[in-house]
């Protein structure tokens, strides 16, 4: 390792490897904010459609500029029909988080750019990706319970549709607004691993449809987007608050540094802020229903886990409400992962696009710990 090198460390933990304007984070006092906006504000206020414009654009949309957004994306929800074929040949077993990432590198293969130095097409292809990601997911939820795939509806917002085109009906104004708040605290969180790869991947200059393929891919993994499944399952298999304490506490017998799903985070040391707003929407949405058995055992389990991982600066993240709230609506634990990507990929396009300001393709550097001047032998001379 040559004397200029950062020293390494496991996971480029601390290691700046970007600048960017997009979003800020402040572990130690629960802080979230897209373009200087806190994210509170933006869930209670605001919809995904302005999310993401402020994001992708870096500013809040004149009601012009939103207006235009809005209806751009209602026109590019549909995509083309072999794709739909495409998803059709997917077995119904298969995890639609795979199924959303072939479908976007598919994607590729029928829409421009192949190229990206016209800022135009870049921002075509982020109005589509926007748009189609929604059709994509609820296409094959719908195909693998052998159902029509249902058409999007221009007459409806980005959170209603996406409801309908999953349930072939529209959500009541409380689901389409807990689900709209959703998507918009998933928008986006700074350097996570996802946004990396898609800096990472963008940086070669590859089509955008080739950088969010590869972040979904990042995704969809157990300790990233795909832990709020492992965290309702987590819920599910406790079966109740009454036996929060008696799972934890043989858990903890077993083993000395037992994890739960759902608590912790590589940046907060607080209660993550989109566990929080996430909780208040649940709350109000559980005022029409019935409180389910899962969010009354997450409480328990917030309670009685901030007395012992608490001092860790080890609380909720936004993963630990956000299965229970899906739960809720009715949809299936293995499309959690993908509403996140929903909502993600605003924030992925909006460093899709920073990146290629100024680009440079990554390459770092590597900490070599393998043999050297190694002879080669011969096949017939090998023992």
């Amino acid at each position: 390792m040559t004397a200029d090198v950062v020293k390494f460390r496991p996971g480029l933990e601390n290691v700046e490897a970007a600048k960017s304007a997009i979003s800020e984070i402040d572990g130690k006092r629960a802080v979230l904010e897209y373009r200087g906006i806190a994210v509170e504000t933006l869930a209670k206020e605001s919809c995904y459609e302005e999310t993401a414009w402020l994001l992708m654009k870096g500013e809040l949309p004149t009601q012009k500029q939103l207006a235009e957004f809005d209806h751009d994306l209602r026109q590019h929800r549909a995509v083309h029909l072999k794709l739909k074929d495409l998803i059709k040949t997917f077995p119904a077993t298969a995890h639609p988080m795979d199924v959303l990432q072939s479908s976007v590198a598919a994607m590729g293969a029928y829409y421009p750019p192949r190229v990206v130095n016209d800022p135009a097409a870049n921002w075509n292809a982020a109005v589509r990706l926007t748009a189609a990601f929604p059709t994509l997911v609820a296409a094959f939820a719908r195909v693998r319970r052998g159902e029509e795939v249902l058409e999007p509806r221009a007459d409806l917002d980005h959170a209603a549709n996406f409801y309908y085109m999953l349930f072939g009906k529209e959500p009541t104004p409380a689901t389409r607004k807990v689900l709209d708040a959703c998507l918009i605290l998933h928008a986006e969180h700074n350097m996570n691993a996802s946004t990396f790869t898609a800096r990472v991947v963008g940086s070669s200059l590859p089509t955008p449809f080739a950088a969010i393929s590869a972040a979904v891919g990042s995704l969809a993994g157990p300790l990233h987007g795909g832990a709020n499944e492992a965290c309702l399952q987590q819920l599910e298999q406790i079966g109740g608050p009454e036996k929060v304490k008696p799972w934890l506490d043989a858990a903890i017998a077993k083993d000395s540094k037992f994890k739960v799903m759902g608590l912790g985070h590589r940046v907060y040391k607080v209660k993550d802020p989109r566990a929080t707003v996430l909780q208040e929407f649940a709350e109000q949405m559980f005022a029409e229903t019935a409180r389910p058995k899962t969010y009354e055992t997450a409480l328990e389990l917030e309670r009685v886990c901030a007395g012992i991982y608490g001092v860790k600066g080890v609380y909720p993240n936004v993963d630990f409400y956000s299965g229970v709230v899906y739960q809720a609506l009715g949809i299936p634990t293995d499309v959690f992962t993908p509403i996140f990507a929903i909502g993600r990929v605003a924030g992925w396009l909006a460093h899709w696009l920073e990146q290629l300001q100024g680009n440079r393709i990554y390459r770092p550097e590597q900490d070599y710990t393998g043999k050297a001047n190694v002879p080669y032998v011969p096949l017939e001379k090998r023992p």
